[in-house]
């Protein structure tokens, strides 16, 4: 039987010819990543384990970006926890206030994941990776731990889903467009612990940023990955971030997918998850309503990178943020907020009436720098929209690309651009 690109990247990692849907195995790791709420737990842990040092401190990534620059005394104790590990094991990938991002945008731009990598964080959205045609998947602080002092995880090999996707997609539609779409259509826990392998001629269509995002949600609709091919686009971002050799694997002709799935991206529209589940979704078409927001939020290891500030640039300029809004764009890294400021995004911003944030993941999970009150309703660009994940219980989130986001500030309703 053939194998997956997951199973033969997984393989190769735990020194075995071949392996199966559900065997269980142990691969050698080429990164741990531990941000400033997971890390300080899984150093407790691995303290337990009375083990000198980490096992390599080339290949661990620790990145405070949650609640910094810090929030409270709590979160600061958390930062000071994970900077004095880092500084006691010499960690040559800590990044500080200042040169730190939010963790899945910064390491791929930091060279520190290529195509072939077998990855795990103590952050569910680990899965961002697989854009480059890595493995890579979100664990518990124990893991994160262990990782960290051994260099090995433990791992049950998954079943894989194919989406194949097919033609290009039209002014608009985005990543974000094309991952809600999927979600949506399988469910929250359509993929559980599966492999989403994304094959198709129309990847060609679709920019890394595009990856970063549908692979970052791949955790959800359950999957334990998703993962790209490697094509000349994922090679030109390697070459241009990264020193690192990388290893190309490709799926065989005979692997086995349990449901395979064809995406006409040709015919998607602007798509919106409803709360309070990422699967709850609609096209900008099915929305008959009049749904007044209070906030939006344009950022997250989902979309914060260039080619997001850049949507919600051209929606903003000339344009002004419906009074009584918040707008609050926040980009992924300290590298593109200064490209955006460079090519005069920020400037279209703040005369829009939005406001700009160093890099944090702090609004996504409800932490900081735009929590939502009693009854709020609020436009993100973030991956969840769960009862009370940006704050109060009785919020709402709804899930949208910056275009669409963007184009809500405006209206101060939901809206795509070709509304406006």
């Amino acid at each position: 039987m053939g194998m997956t690109m997951t199973q033969k990247i997984l393989a190769a990692h735990a020194g075995l010819d071949s392996v199966v849907p559900g065997q269980l195995i142990e691969a050698d790791l080429d990164l741990v990543l531990g941000n400033d709420i997971t890390g300080p737990v899984a150093i407790r842990e691995m303290e337990k384990m009375n083990v000198e040092g980490v096992f390599d401190k080339d290949k661990i990534a620790l990145v405070p970006d949650h609640f910094v620059p810090n929030k409270d005394i709590k979160s600061a104790q958390q930062s000071k926890c994970l900077r004095e590990f880092a500084r006691e094991n010499e960690i040559t990938n800590y990044f500080e206030v200042g040169e730190m991002g939010i963790e899945h945008a910064l390491l791929p731009e930091k060279g520190l994941t290529v195509a072939g990598d077998v990855i795990i964080g103590a952050d569910s959205h680990t899965c961002t990776y697989g854009a480059l045609g890595a493995f890579s998947t979100g664990v518990g602080s124990t893991d994160m731990g262990a990782g960290m002092a051994t260099g090995k995880a433990w791992f049950k090999v998954p079943a894989a889903l194919r989406f194949n996707l097919i033609g290009k997609p039209s002014k608009w539609i985005t990543g974000k467009d094309v991952i809600l779409h999927i979600i949506g259509m399988i469910g929250v826990d359509g993929a559980l612990y599966k492999s989403m392998e994304f094959t198709g001629e129309g990847i060609k269509h679709l920019t890394m940023d595009d990856r970063f995002t549908i692979a970052n949600m791949a955790i959800e609709a359950g999957g334990k990955n998703g993962i790209f091919p490697v094509d000349e686009v994922t090679v030109a971002y390697m070459m241009e971030h990264s020193t690192r050799e990388y290893t190309v694997y490709e799926a065989d002709a005979d692997a086995e997918y349990e449901e395979e799935y064809t995406i006409d991206l040709s015919v998607l529209r602007p798509t919106i998850a409803f709360p309070h589940l990422p699967e709850n979704t609609k096209t900008i078409d099915e929305i008959t309503e009049h749904i007044p927001i209070d906030q939006v939020v344009i950022g997250s290891c989902t979309n914060g990178r260039l080619d997001d500030l850049r949507y919600a640039a051209q929606v903003l300029k000339g344009r002004k943020v419906k009074k009584g809004l918040r707008c609050i764009i926040f980009p992924a890294t300290q590298a593109i907020y200064l490209q955006a400021m460079e090519e005069g995004l920020i400037k279209i911003f703040i005369e829009a009436g939005a406001v700009v944030s160093t890099p944090t993941c702090g609004p996504c999970l409800g932490g900081y720098m735009g929590i939502l009150a009693d009854g709020e309703r609020c436009v993100s660009t973030t991956n969840r929209n769960f009862v009370g994940r940006m704050g109060h219980e009785t919020s709402e989130i709804y899930l949208a690309s910056p275009a669409v986001a963007a184009a809500s500030a405006v209206t101060g309703t939901i809206s795509c651009p070709c509304q406006l």
